[in-house]
This record gives structure tokens, sequence and C-alpha cells, in this order.
């Protein structure tokens, strides 16, 4: 039998790859997600995209009924995967309906992605990013609990470790010194994940501290599409090459960095959502609690990003200098040798790769999943 795995927030950019990579291998994901950074489907017949069968293996079924009630990045996550994804619109605070959830499946495990992700907002909001983040998490703790479903795999994040000590960053860098609400939220949800496993000797959780998760699925169906004026540098990037956007505002080139300009860990989103599928199958060895990276161990500036998307679409993207943003650090990359040691994952694609899918994918969707 098939493992059901419960995928919160599965139709937003990382939780829409998880869900395909976990269809490809076997499992029988069932999403939900509150359309907050998700897009409805516009109900129009699924129909099979020439590349969309690229190295899925999976036998041809067709979606399922009612596939227009699906997230559009969902229902074309089915033209890829040829297999129908189950989808329920829930919000993770809404207890009554997770319980309900819970009682119509049987779930072998959950991957958590859903919770509100701005930076900057969240600082704007604090209230609002704990409610959501913070409440959500311990009403699906909660009813997972209820229903004896003991296995957990949380989307985390490197702002957990705050202003880097020292680089690259390991699982073993202090935590907590966190720089906006929005990391803070992370850190908390981990702390109570660990004192849970701690309490509850038959909970095992993995923890995945994803560093800058870019690219798209390489058929250019499913990608990053921010709502409004994109938070992340590539999705701005690619927004620039594609003529959306006139500029790129680069933060600061004064940081003590080869360049000037910020360095991070850039991560391929293919690459993420097989860390996960890893991780899924590390819980099998009731693991306990465990902490991973999930990053590349290379650092590249912005003016490095900027010259690799140029490459890769051919067009010249306009940036200027402003002033340093609060919060931001010189330089952030993961040491990500655990995760390979323990998981057997390692990230397989390169700079080139990332930017050559995320470039197919703005150019086949310049304007993300929505027609306008």
């Amino acid at each position: 039998m098939a493992e059901t795995i419960l995928v919160t927030g599965g139709a937003g950019y990382i939780g829409s790859h998880c869900v395909l990579e976990l269809l490809q291998a076997g499992y029988v994901p069932v999403v939900i997600d509150n359309f907050h950074n998700a897009i409805r489907g516009t109900g129009a017949p699924a129909r099979l995209h020439p590349r969309a069968g690229l190295g899925s293996g999976a036998p041809h079924s067709p979606p399922s009924p009612g596939s227009e009630a699906l997230p559009e990045s969902l229902r074309r996550v089915q033209e890829i995967a040829h297999r129908p994804v189950i989808f329920q619109e829930l919000d993770i605070t809404d207890e009554a309906a997770l319980q309900e959830l819970f009682r119509k499946h049987r779930f072998s495990a959950v991957m958590h992605f859903a919770g509100l992700k701005a930076v900057g907002e969240s600082v704007q909001k604090p209230l609002e990013y704990y409610r959501v983040n913070l409440t959500g998490t311990i009403r699906l703790l909660e009813t997972m609990k209820a229903h004896g479903v003991r296995n957990i795999v949380f989307s985390s994040s490197a702002t957990v470790y705050g202003d880097p000590k020292y680089l690259p960053l390991d699982e073993k860098h202090p935590v907590g010194g966190c720089t906006n609400p929005y990391g803070k939220s992370k850190f908390f949800i981990e702390e109570m994940i660990w004192d849970l496993c701690r309490a509850e000797r038959d909970w095992n959780a993995v923890l995945l501290r994803y560093f800058n998760p870019i690219g798209a699925h390489e058929s250019g169906m499913i990608g990053e599409d921010p709502q409004g004026i994109p938070n992340n540098l590539m999705p701005y990037v690619a927004q620039v090459a594609v003529g959306r956007r006139e500029f790129l505002s680069v933060f600061g080139n004064d940081y003590k960095t080869d360049d000037g300009t910020g360095v991070r860990d850039y991560i391929h989103v293919v690459d993420l959502a097989k860390g996960h599928i890893a991780a899924l199958k590390k819980l099998k060895e009731n693991c306990g609690c465990k902490i991973y990276n999930l990053g590349t161990g290379t650092g590249y500036s912005v003016l490095q990003m900027v010259r690799a998307m140029e490459k890769a679409s051919g067009r010249e993207i306009k940036y200027r200098i402003t002033a340093r943003r609060e919060g931001d650090v010189a330089s952030c990359y993961a040491d990500p040798t655990l995760a390979e040691r323990e998981l057997g994952w390692k990230a397989a694609f390169g700079l080139d790769k990332m930017c050559e899918d995320l470039w197919r994918w703005q150019l086949q969707n310049p304007t993300g999943f929505s027609k306008n």
C-alpha cells in the first residue's frame, strides 16, 4: 500500500515541487492550502504538456474529477506526473476542519509548509505571523497526536541562525538570534517540536533548514509566483529580465565580500524537494528529532547572480545600488555535509541549471500562474 502523506501549504512554490516528487516516488499526497499564496485553477480540462513527463516514468492516468477546484500549481503538477492530486481548501488554524481531515485519511506522516513567509511583512505584522505560524502548527501537532500520527517533516529556515558567528553554517551553530518575527516563528516551531519529541519518545521529526531556493521544474510548468512585488532576489531578477520590472535595487555594495554585495547559498527547488523525500525515509528509522541544512555549500553574491541570469536569459538586467536593508547579513551559506552523511542527499544542480530553469518558467509564464 502506498503511504499517504499530508502536505500542508502544498500549493505554494516549494510545496508544489514536493507534491510532484512525492507522486513520482510512489506516495499518495493529500494537499491542504488556504490560497493565501496560490492561484485558483482555471477550470480548463487538463492537457498533457509535451515536456510534462520528464524523468517521471509514471504510468498515465487521467486527472482527478473536479480538478477545476485545484490550485493552478497543482493542476499542472497533475499534468506533469500523470497522476491525480487529492486537494482540500483548508486553513491550518481551523481546528475542526483539521480534525475532520484526519478522520477521513490515514496519514503515515506530515510535511508541514503552511505559514506566512515574507520577512519584511513579518516586521510590520508580527502578531499575524505568530498567530498563523505558531497557532497553526500547535493545532496541527495536537490533531496529529489525537489521531496517532507521530511523524513530521518541518519546513524551517536558515534564518534561525541569525547573524552568522562563523561560516559555513553547520547544524551546531547557535540559533535563536533571529532578526525578524518570521525567523523567530520558525525557531519557536523548531523548539516546540523538539520539546514534543523529548516528552513523547514515539514522535519522529526532521527539521529542514532551507537556504535560498530558486529555479523551477524543468518543464517550465511550475515555479515561484510571488504575489505582488517579489521579496526574494531571483524572482525579481527574472521579472526584470522578462520586462515586468524596470530595474533591480541592490541593497548595499559595501559588505566585506569580493564585490561588496551580499553572498547567499542558492539551492535548486527540485534538489530541495528531493531532500524532503530523503527526510521521509529518515523518519522510518525512528530517528527522534533531527535537523539538517539543505543548501549547496557555495555562496554567490548578488552581482554574480545577476550575471548568471543575464547568461541564462541572453538579456541585460539593469540594476541600481541603494542603501543596505535592515537585518541583512554580509554572507550566509551552508555546510550541507550532515545531510549527505545521514540522509544520503546532496544538491545535484549548479548555478547555470538553476538560472536556466528559472528563465524557462518566467518566459513561459510572464505573469506567473494568473492570466493577467
